[in-house]
């Protein structure tokens, strides 16, 4: 495949434990070119360490992230605002040290936080988008690019689709400033999958494969066929990374509401880069 192929480690954990030394020789051995991680650690040197194993058993690296209320970028208040740059850059910092060149995830705004009283608003795409200029003006010089994410409304209010994504990555206007495509989002609140992936594909820069309930991509309903048939009509070639979720680590499993199991984690490892090879091979990915 001309396609990278991931797997995110949040199955496992949020943060970097030693066990994700023998888990990513196992996903080398495996076939994945690369793994994803979620940056719950803020120690560069922790991203340092797990980055030299990386590059030792061969395999490549992208980031994950998520901001809360107090680091918020589309927030009211300019203290949080500034926090909220800083978060950024220090998860550029963060993503340098690993080796990766590529942080995805919802961090335009914060999680699961919505103003009661009504919709999002234009100064709230504003204030995001200025963070996130400034912040990209500091990731460029690490060769770090955004994949800013669309959640679904029962996570996020500012960015639900990728009409959304596609005019907040607009008012970014920054060349380290992309957007990221998740089939699960995209299952719950796009009108029409394909229609979707040619919206956002100007700004395309990263793609979770991922599960309507979460578990093995390919043992539920998401129209994969069409996801990849449409990726490759749009000229897509950046990865494609699988992002499911257990309880192994229950912090965030509680924080992000996932209440059971839905596959064991090699399972999802395994069934999934080979739902992947075999319609990527199909479609020419």
């Amino acid at each position: 495949m001309k396609n990278k192929i991931g797997f995110n480690l949040l199955v496992w954990s949020g943060k970097l434990p030693e066990s994700f030394l023998s888990i990513t020789e196992r996903l080398k051995r495996t076939g994945y070119d690369g793994i994803e991680v979620f940056m719950e650690e803020r120690d560069v040197s922790a991203y340092n360490r797990f980055g030299r194993h990386l590059n030792d058993i061969g395999l490549e690296a992208t980031c994950v992230m998520g901001v809360g209320p107090d680091e918020n970028p589309a927030g009211e208040s300019s203290a949080v605002r500034r926090r909220a740059l800083d978060r950024l850059k220090q998860a550029v910092d963060c993503s340098e040290a690993l080796g990766s060149r590529l942080i995805c995830g919802p961090f335009h705004s914060a999680f699961a936080t919505f103003d009661p009283r009504r919709p999002p608003i234009p100064d709230e795409y504003k204030w995001s988008a200025e963070v996130l200029h400034q912040a990209a003006d500091y990731a460029r010089d690490a060769d770090v690019v955004f994949a800013m994410e669309a959640l679904n409304r029962f996570e996020c209010y500012l960015c639900n689709t990728m009409d959304q994504l596609a005019h907040l990555v607009g008012l970014a206007d920054h060349d380290n400033v992309g957007a990221m495509f998740d089939t699960h989002h995209a299952n719950i609140e796009e009108k029409d999958i394909a229609t979707a992936i040619r919206t956002i594909a100007p700004f395309l820069k990263h793609v979770h494969i991922s599960e309507n309930d979460r578990g093995t991509p390919g043992d539920g309903h998401i129209d994969f066929d069409t996801v990849f048939a449409t990726l490759a009509e749009v000229g897509y070639e950046g990865w494609l990374t699988i992002e499911a979720f257990t309880r192994n680590d229950p912090d965030f499993a509680n924080a992000i509401n996932v209440w059971r199991e839905y596959s064991p984690p090699w399972d999802m490892a395994e069934k999934g880069l080979s739902l992947i090879r075999s319609l990527g091979d199909k479609h020419g990915l």
